[in-house]
């Protein structure tokens, strides 16, 4: 990328295709997650196969993302974003059109694997065509984008299964990606790219392909397997080891490197992209654990699980132009610091809820997190770019989103592993109160009309959901710990991040 700014005949128009081919991919991580009984029902196969839908996704969008920042140098950056773009849509038909789950697992897999370039093309793409002074705004829309679209996958799914087919949460990516990569040509056609016909790391990608690969495949079958009760776990992650090591080995001693690992010599993208990692890790572990409580130990449907999250976007859609506009007056350091702070008291106030919270005042908590939500993203990635310039930010925006994605895999699998966990501990401390040497048990089973059978069902399913409950609290106390931990890690960075304008950033060392 070049260092200079290039300004598109409509800078509107380029910014709201970027914005929607952004929000379109992000969306579709998400949006066939509820959809996958009426799929697996549809396709006539068990509802474990079915969630290779979702796996298949994740493990090729993993793999491609690290290779953004190569694929950007070689063939271009528009036309990289062009060509992602263009064959996510063609696969998004694809995937509509599927008559077996073979196919769709396929097409979703090709999917992915296009998906993995369009984030950070989109951000490097933004950042081109906005003077350093205001790139704050570009990065504060694309944060918007990624806290709204997770939002608005699981509730537009549901909506579009319940009302119409399956099929058309995949169909309605075509007429989106058609916009994009029409309006983005025309804007962007004329800028000026520099390529490099680099040789191909072929040992690079093999091992990328095998460590990522394997290492995305236990992290979303490892719950169902048992995690290492299991062999063919075992075996996949004594592979995926040793094939990441030997990646990042590879990496630092090749000439031309598929990842440039030595990123990460740069202190403000290490310190910031950690804290960007962490950070998102946790806020998706929060958007997974609440809708599972809400669903299925409070009896909410999955469309009102969804209304109950939601209002965690309505601050950041006010409030991100505000900080985009105004953040470059302000330490960024500071502002993640109370992003933090916001989320991790919003985690506190979770840990405190009981088994008769209603739905307002799940609501209130998520439009409180909001506040911390607006100032996260834009400062983290700003913080992590800083000292960056030309084909860097491809390659570090690359990485990062990689690292992102992968940190909420992790997210995910031990949100579910650990809830799972307490919530055994917490089942086995409250059964040792039921019994006929305990008097408040035994009055509550007299009241029910004895300790029949049906009670003592009735009693156990009781004593499930406060366990869950309770399992959730410990969860979230935890996860409220951790982002005041990130406040300390995030000062390691070193200001200035926003240059004035008419300067360049340094470049990382190599």
């Amino acid at each position: 990328m070049n260092d200079q700014t290039y300004t598109p005949p409509s800078i509107v128009l380029a910014t709201i295709a970027l914005a929607l081919a952004t929000f379109m991919q992000v969306l579709d991580s998400t949006i066939a997650n509820v959809a996958l009984p009426t799929i697996a029902g549809n396709l006539g196969v068990s509802s474990e196969q079915s969630t290779w839908i979702i796996t298949s996704f994740a493990v090729c969008n993993a793999i491609a993302l690290p290779l953004t920042g190569w694929l950007s140098r070689r063939i271009g950056e528009l036309k990289l974003f062009i060509i992602s773009v263009s064959l996510f849509t063609l696969t998004s038909f694809l995937c509509g059109i599927a008559t077996s789950m073979p196919e769709l697992i396929t097409f979703r897999a090709l999917q992915g694997f296009f998906a993995g370039p369009m984030f950070p093309m989109c951000q490097t793409l933004l950042l081109a065509i906005f003077p350093s002074i205001k790139r704050g705004a570009a990065l504060a829309l694309i944060a918007m984008v990624t806290v709204v679209a997770p939002i608005v996958g699981p509730i537009t799914g549901g909506w579009i299964t319940d009302n119409y087919s399956w099929p058309w949460i995949f169909f309605i990516n075509i007429p989106i990606g058609i916009f994009c990569c029409v309006v983005v040509w025309e804007q962007l056609k004329d800028r000026v790219e520099t390529t490099a016909k680099m040789p191909i790391d072929y040992i690079g990608i093999a091992l990328l392909v095998l460590g990522v690969g394997l290492l995305q495949v236990v992290l979303d079958l490892g719950n169902n397997k048992d995690w290492f009760e299991s062999t063919q776990i075992v075996i996949m992650s004594i592979i995926s080891v040793i094939a990441l090591i030997s990646f990042v080995i590879w990496e630092l001693t090749e000439k031309n490197p598929i990842v440039d690992l030595y990123l990460f010599r740069d202190r403000n993208y290490t310190f910031g992209t950690i804290a960007l990692v962490l950070s998102y890790a946790a806020f998706f572990a929060i958007n997974i654990i609440l809708p599972q409580w809400l669903q299925l130990y409070m009896g909410y449907t999955s469309i009102w699980a969804g209304l109950a999250a939601a209002p965690m976007g309505v601050l950041p859609l006010i409030l991100a132009p505000l900080v985009g506009k105004y953040a470059h007056k302000s330490d960024l350091r500071l502002l993640a610091s109370i992003s933090f702070v916001v989320i991790g008291i919003s985690c506190f106030l979770r840990a405190n809820f009981n088994t008769f919270v209603d739905f307002a005042s799940v609501a209130e908590v998520q439009l409180f997190m909001g506040i911390g939500i607006a100032f996260m993203f834009m400062p983290l990635t700003t913080i992590f770019l800083s000292n960056l310039k030309g084909h860097q930010i491809a390659d570090a925006s690359g990485l990062t989103t990689f690292l992102r994605v992968l940190g909420a895999s992790f997210a995910s699998s031990l949100t579910t592993w650990f809830w799972n966990r307490r919530a055994d501990y917490h089942h086995a401390t409250l059964t040792e109160h039921v019994s006929n040497y305990q008097l408040g048990a035994m009055d509550y089973l007299d009241k029910m009309g004895g300790a029949t059978q049906l009670n003592l069902a009735s009693v156990n399913n009781i004593v499930t959901q406060q366990s869950y409950m309770m399992s959730m609290n410990d969860y979230f106390y935890m996860l409220g710990c951790l982002f005041f931990v990130l406040i300390g890690l995030i000062w390691f960075a070193k200001g200035p991040f926003i240059k004035p304008a008419g300067t360049t950033a340094a470049p990382a060392g190599h």
